[in-house]
């Protein structure tokens, strides 16, 4: 596989992007950015602040729009999980880096996610967690180059094994 400049974390919330992406980004020697933490930083409030203040679809373009911006070399991107509602952010993602998808099972979505409002998980009024899930999982594997199966294995074995995948 030819592995891009960019390495590009897409999963579900609590997946383990910003985790993973920060140490994956020190073994190699990367930048890091957070997808989460420039939206932040462009709307100065946190996320659940950014969609009540322009509602679900306005906070998904509002996301779109932000990786869609993105230039850079040799990091390490953790986009917020619901930018793969984004066509052309995915698009242009895709096209600057490798993605990869850290999977994880619905329970232990369920598990790790106490609050997903308070969170700024973008689940539409009525919207479970399992539809969420549901909905997801079909855009996250068809935009993956990679898929890392977190079941089973540590953030850690998952680092290791990236980082020896894209040192090939």
């Amino acid at each position: 596989m030819d592995i891009k400049s960019n390495i590009i974390l897409i999963g579900l919330p609590t997946s383990g992007k910003s985790t993973v992406g920060v140490i994956l980004a020190k073994e190699l020697g990367y930048d890091f950015i957070d997808g989460d933490l420039l939206m932040q930083g462009r709307a100065g409030k946190k996320l659940s602040g950014i969609m009540d203040d322009l509602g679900i679809d306005g906070f998904l373009k509002f996301e779109e729009d932000i990786h869609l911006e993105l230039d850079c070399e040799r990091a390490v991107v953790a986009p917020g999980g619901s930018v793969i509602y984004g066509e052309k952010a995915m698009a242009h993602l895709k096209d600057i880096g490798t993605i990869v998808y850290l999977k994880m099972d619905y329970s232990a979505l369920k598990r790790r996610l106490r609050n997903a409002k308070k969170r700024g998980v973008a689940l539409r009024e009525g919207q479970s967690l399992r539809d969420l899930y549901e909905e997801r999982i079909p855009l996250y594997e068809k935009y993956a180059d990679i898929i890392m199966e977190e079941r089973g294995h540590t953030l850690e074995d998952i680092v290791v094994e990236l980082a020896a995948i894209i040192r090939k």
